[in-house]
Parts: structure tokens; C-alpha cells; sequence
């Protein structure tokens, strides 16, 4: 929603003595540097032919989503041109039934074509559920995603208001996912026994979750298997999926089932299905499982997928047939494109044993090949040595052509997508989305946190670890003291994702404030400290779906202190750690014949506590005076005796308390002389005139 003038003039007003107070005072450099969003027991050799479905007409209607808009610092960065790369080639590394590194609760064995025209999915598949639980299940939940497409009565269109990252729908973006058959192995229909369900909002226009009501219910520790078909219409791509040109993303595009959450997962006290509608800030979360996917292409396509590529690619009949499969996660996305320019790596290491890099590049960034691979293997590495084993042996990148930017920026388990190949000189834009992607794989791919109700377990610590991947690998530093001006509407952490009031307020709190209260925890237990909380953290509940509780216990653990008025405050709650100076008065005394200044100063705590608070005070005779508050009251009172007069007082001069958002009110001068205020207020006219002049409505 576009704000009203006078909104607008407020803004302008206030950015303008932000700016004004930050270059007057020496933080002038803290506007150099911008952040970025970077704002999901089989036989691999199974083997059948796709059921394809007549094609469905529709009337394409406009759709999108809310999100997140990128910027960042950037830089410019020359590579050799790489030479001509191979085709992709199946992967050595065979599966390993021994290897069980999840509950493996749903196996897919699916089969999916796309059509010439590449704006169709024809797709088959079997899924196995086996019931985790202990108790009898009669229903299942399936979600529907592309149904987000349908129409913009979903409440993803509704949500979203047809835009994500910027990017916006158009006439060609609609899409659906439509259930063909649905059998048991007997061959008894299902379809009477399907309808939708909107548990979130009772929006009777959206269709991308659905139940399903068992004719025999599952048994603890027994399984069901189901067939179906189905076709997918993919929409002309703004929002993770879909196509542009003849680049296809096939992300959320299965019916796919949901988590049955056992007693005692996420603080759960009955186990159940956790189930929810796709919305438009929301991501998404489901169980671990394996997957066997045979996906046929027009024959001059090339495609990336989750998981290890299991036989050479078969072309026949103007079709190519590729067989990918993959062990112990939790999605399965892939990529097509006529115009993929094939390049690979390898990388061994600690805590990673052989693992084949398939970067699947547009050709505009065909010269830039050297420096995905270098972001790729750096955040890779340290990601390891930091937090665990990436116990995987592939992982793809694809860069998706100019327009299809939608596409980029996200995550599936072993496969990421960088940003688009918008520009030719992408600056940090391209190490710090690939690094923040990669970082994916630990907190979205192996932890699996619930994206639907709290995002900041993902988003907020995949961002925490992309930083520490450009300043080990590229010596760039996070401005943490912008980055908490941005945050205008703190709202609490653990919340499902469309319970924040827009777009940006879910983008404030789930990336960057999120962030911060893990650089906040860090700044009071020290960077050797923290780093075992995040391994221990990591090695406690991969492969468990955690939730924040689960966190502020390894916390604790670690710490071996109590957490809980942090987390209140600033996971649980929706503060802020802002303390001003909010008075000075300079008194002279006369003292045996000397004249002395005692000043009085009053320093605030405006929002949450967050450790000690360090001030100085400033004296006109050039010395100064060091304090260290501890924050506990809501205020403090400082007279301070010296032989000049005080000149300035500044609370957490060097921005250590990460978690103030507020830096306006943190200095003070004891007197503003007459000329200087005159010259100041000018100055401020000025920037305000030439800001409003630059602005048109």
C-alpha cells in the first residue's frame, strides 16, 4: 500500500534528521553499506511411463505475493572467461540404504512431464505415509500450493497483493494444481472422500490445502499408499514458481502432505497434523522422507533437481528422461532451461566428504562462474566447521535468467536458487544470496524449523550465518547499527507468518531483528561462546523440527545461566533496546575560591534490557569520563563534579548494543551555541527542501 502524502512528508522528515544527526556526529559511514533479503524404502532405479492429462483451459488472472526487497552494498568483480563445461553427468555417489538420518515418515516415487509449451505439468505419483504416532490415524492433509495461483480470491493473492521481493504478477500468472485421480493400490477412487480445508482464515476461495478421509485408518507404525495423477498449470513466475521465457522453476508444485507432529514436538501435548493454507509471507514445512523422480523435458533441456542424478539422461521421441533421488529430506524441487550453461566442483573437507557443486548458470552470467563456485564452496565449508556435517553429496545452484527473478532467492533441500542475472555486475548481491541460500540447507533443509508459525528459526538464522560467511570469506562487515534503524514495527518472533501486519514488518523481525538477537546473545557470551550454542544447537535437532523453546534451552544449557527475560523481551515480546540521554544540566559551584561544574545527567531505558550500557561523558577541557550502567532501572541520575564545564554525554558510543534501533537519542550536547543552532537549522531546511524536491506525487 502506497502511503499518503503526509505520511510521506513525516518519513522524509525523519529519515532526513537521521541522516542529518548521524553525519553530524561521526556516523556518517554507517550509510555506506545496505543489507540484502537473500531477501522448502525407494528404488532409484523405478521406472514408468507419465500420465498425461488432456490440457484445461482457463482465463489467466493477475496473482502474486508480499515479501522482501533485496539491496546491496556493491562491488565490482572481473572473472576469466570459464571454458566450455560438460553436460551434467550422473552422480558416482550411489544411494546408501545404511545411512538413515531421519525417520524417513513419507516416500514419493513420482513421474512428471512438461510439456512443449512449458507452461503445463503432467505428473503421476505414489506416496507412502507411515503413521509416526500412537494413535490411529484416519485422515491425511495434502497441500496444494500452485492453488495460490488460482485465482486472486486465495488467500495468498489476498495477502500478498499479487507482488513478492518486488516482483509482480501479470496477466499470465495463474496457475493451479489439479487432482486428476486419486486410488488406493486397490483402485478405489478417493475423490468423493476429498475436500478442501482452510483452518487459518476460513477463506472458502482457497484450495491449496486438502483432507482427506481414510477408508481404512493407519495403524501406529503402519503405512498407506495412495496413487495419483494430477496437472499443474504453472503461472508465468513472480513468486517461487513457474515459468519465464523457457526457464521453468518447479518449486511447492506436488501435492504434497503435510507434518504429523508427534507429543512433545514443538511443544506440542497430543500429537496431530500441523496444517495450514500457503500464505503470502509464509514459507513451508513438511516431514522427511525419500524420493524417486523421473522427469521428462522437451529434449533440448537440461534440468537441475534435488537429490543425486541417478542415470544418464534419455532422449528419444524429441524428450529427455531424467532419474534423480534423494534420502532424508523433506522437499523436492527442480529447473529446467534450454539455455543452462553447465559448470561443477567438487569439495572435500571436515564435516563434508565429497560433495559434487552443479552450478546450472544463465548465460549472462556465464563470465561470473568462478565466483559462484568460490561463494558456493566458501559458505559450504565454514557452514560445516561451524555448525556440522553436510551430509549430502550434491548440491545445485541455478542462476534463472533476467525476468525471472521470482525464481531466485530460495531454497530446496540440496538445490538453491541465486538471484536472477539482472545486471552484469551484481556487486556482493551474488556471494551474500548464494552464501545466504547454502545456509538454507543447515536451518531449512537438516533442522527443519516450521516456516509456517515461526520463521525466524530459518530465516533469522540463516541470515546470522550468511554474515559470518562475508566477513570470513570476503572481510565484509554487517552495519548492524543501520540495520536495526530499519526495524520500524517490532512485533514478536514466534508468530505464525501471516499474523504480521504487512510484508515489511514480516521481513523486519523474521530476517534482520531476528538476527539481531543472535548478534545480541553473542555480544554478552562471546563469539567462541555462541558458536557452541549455534553447533550444539544444530547437532541436538537436525532432522527433528525444533522449535524456539527447544533454542532457549540449548541457550541455557550452554550458558549455563537463565535466558528467559531476554527471550520474553525480545523473542516472545515485541521490544526493542533503546536508551537515550534524555537530560543535562550544568551547574557552576564555587568551591573554596575554585570554580567547579557539576552536571546532572539523566540516561532512559526506553524499551527491553540488554546487558551493560557504556556512556561517556565529555568535557570541554578535552577529558573525558567512562561509565558502565547496568541497565536494571527504567533510569539513571549522573552529577558529575569536574573542573569544566560537561560538553556531551553519548550512550554506547560504539553501537555494541545491537538491539537499539533509536541512535537519534543516544547524544546529547550539554549547550548548543547560538551560531552552531542557527547553522544547523539551516542546514536541516535545506536537506528536507532538496528531498521533498526530488520526490513527485
Amino acid at each position: 500500500m502506497t502511503p499518503g502524502p503526509f505520511k510521506r512528508i513525516a518519513l522524509i522528515m525523519l529519515s532526513a534528521v537521521l541522516l542529518g544527526l548521524s553525519l553530524h556526529h561521526g556516523f556518517g559511514n554507517a550509510w555506506l553499506s545496505q543489507y540484502t533479503y537473500a531477501s522448502g524404502t525407494s528404488d532409484p532405479s523405478l521406472a514408468g511411463s507419465v500420465n498425461s492429462a488432456a490440457a484445461h483451459t482457463t482465463t489467466a488472472t493477475p496473482s502474486g505475493a508480499a515479501g522482501i526487497a533485496a539491496d546491496t552494498q556493491a562491488a565490482s568483480q572481473t572473472a576469466k572467461p570459464p571454458a566450455p563445461a560438460a553436460p551434467a553427468q550422473p552422480d558416482p555417489a550411489q544411494p546408501d540404504a545404511a545411512q538413515t538420518l531421519s525417520k524417513r515418515v513419507v516416500q514419493y516415487n513420482m513421474h512428471v512431464a512438461l510439456r512443449e509449451d512449458i507452461r503445463y505439468l503432467d505428473g503421476s505419483q505414489t506416496v507412502t505415509w507411515t503413521n509416526p504416532g500412537n494413535k490411529t490415524v484416519s485422515e491425511l492433509y495434502f497441500h496444494l500450493y500452485p492453488n495460490a495461483f488460482q485465482s486472486e480470491k486465495s488467500t495468498f493473492m489476498r495477502e500478498s497483493g499479487g507482488q513478492l521481493r518486488g516482483d509482480k504478477a501479470t496477466v499470465d500468472s495463474q496457475g493451479y494444481l489439479k487432482l486428476i485421480t486419486l486410488q488406493t493400490l486397490e483402485g478405489e477412487s478417493l475423490l468423493p472422500r476429498l475436500h478442501y480445508v482452510q483452518p487459518d482464515d476460513g477463506n472458502m476461495d482457497d484450495y491449496t490445502l486438502t483432507k482427506l478421509n481414510l477408508p481404512v485408518p493407519v495403524a501406529p507404525g503402519k503405512s498407506v499408499t495412495l496413487s495419483m495423477t494430477y496437472e499443474v498449470k504453472l503461472p508465468e513466475v513472480f513468486a517461487r514458481m513457474g515459468y519465464s521465457g523457457s526457464f521453468v522453476m518447479a518449486g511447492q508444485w506436488f501435492p504434497k502432505l503435510a507434518v504429523y507432529e508427534m507429543a512433545g514436538t514443538r511443544g506440542r501435548t497430543n500429537e496431530g497434523w500441523n496444517v495450514h493454507q500457503y500464505h503470502g509471507d509464509s514459507e513451508f514445512y513438511s516431514d522427511f522422507g525419500l524420493y524417486s523422480a523421473q522427469i521428462t523435458v522437451p529434449e533440448n533441456f537440461k534440468v537441475a533437481a534435488t537429490g543425486i542424478q541417478t542415470k544418464e539422461a534419455v532422449t528419444q521421441n524429441g524428450t529427455s528422461v531424467y532419474h534423480f533421488y534423494a534420502e532424508d529430506v523433506h522437499d523436492f524441487a527442480w529447473s529446467a532451461s534450454p539455455d543452462f550453461i553447465y559448470a561443477e566442483d567438487t569439495l572435500s573437507g571436515p564435516g563434508i566428504p565429497g560433495v559434487r557443486i552443479k552450478l546450472y548458470l544463465d548465460p549472462a552470467h556465464e563470465g561470473l562462474k568462478d565466483r559462484y563456485l568460490h561463494a558456493a564452496k566458501s559458505a559450504l565449508s565454514k557452514y560445516a566447521e561451524w555448525y556440522g556435517d553436510y551430509p549430502y553429496s550434491t548440491l545445485s545452484i541455478i542462476v534463472p535468467p533476467k525476468g525471472a527473478n521470482g525464481a531466485g532467492g530460495m531454497e530446496y533441500p540440496t538445490l538453491v536458487t541465486a538471484l536472477a542475472a539482472e545486471s552484469d555486475n551484481p556487486g556482493y548481491s551474488l556471494e551474500r544470496t548464494v552464501a545466504h541460500e547454502i545456509g538454507h540447507q543447515y536451518w531449512y533443509g537438516m533442522v527443519a524449523s516450521n516456516e509456517f508459525e515461526e520463521a525466524w528459526l530459518d530465516e533469522g538464522f540463516t541470515s546470522y550465518a550468511e554474515d559470518k560467511v562475508m566477513e570470513n570469506a570476503y572481510d565484509v562487515e554487517p552495519n548492524l547499527a543501520l540495520e536495526a534503524s530499519y526495524i520500524t514495527a517490532p512485533a514478536p518472533l514466534k508468530q505464525p507468518s501471516w499474523a504480521y501486519h504487512s510484508s515489511d514488518e514480516y521481513a523486519e523481525n523474521v530476517y534482520m531483528r531476528a538476527k539481531l538477537v543472535l548478534v545480541g546473545i553473542e555480544k554478552q557470551v562471546g563469539a567462541k561462546t555462541m558458536q557452541k550454542i549455534m553447533r550444539t544447537y544444530f547437532q541436538k535437532y537436525k532432522f527433528k523440527h525444533p522449535t524456539t523453546s527447544d533454542f532457549q534451552r540449548v541457550v541455557e544449557q550452554v550458558t549455563k545461566e537463565k535466558w528467559q527475560d531476554y527471550f520474553h523481551q525480545y523473542v516472545y515480546g515485541s521490544l526493542m533496546a533503546d536508551f537515550s540521554v534524555e537530560a543535562i544540566r550544568v551547574n557552576e559551584v564555587n568551591q573554596d575560591s575554585n570554580t567547579q561544574y557539576e552536571s546532572t545527567v539523566l540516561i532512559k531505558r526506553n524499551g527491553g534490557q540488554n546487558g551493560p550500557i557504556p556512556l561517556i561523558f565529555s568535557f570541554t577541557d578535552g577529558e573525558t569520563v567512562s561509565k558502565i550502567w547496568d541497565a536494571a532501572e527504567s533510569h539513571i541520575q549522573y552529577k558529575v563534579m569536574h573542573a569544566a564545564p560537561l560538553e556531551w554525554v553519548a550512550v554506547d558510543p560504539k553501537n555494541s548494543n545491537v538491539l537499539d534501533n533509536k541512535h537519534i537519542n543516544n547524544f546529547m550536547r550539554a549547550e548548543v551555541p547560538e551560531q552552531s543552532r542557527i547553522r544547523w537549522s539551516l542546514g536541516l531546511t535545506k536537506l528536507i527542501e532538496g528531498l521533498l524536491a526530488s520526490v513527485g506525487w
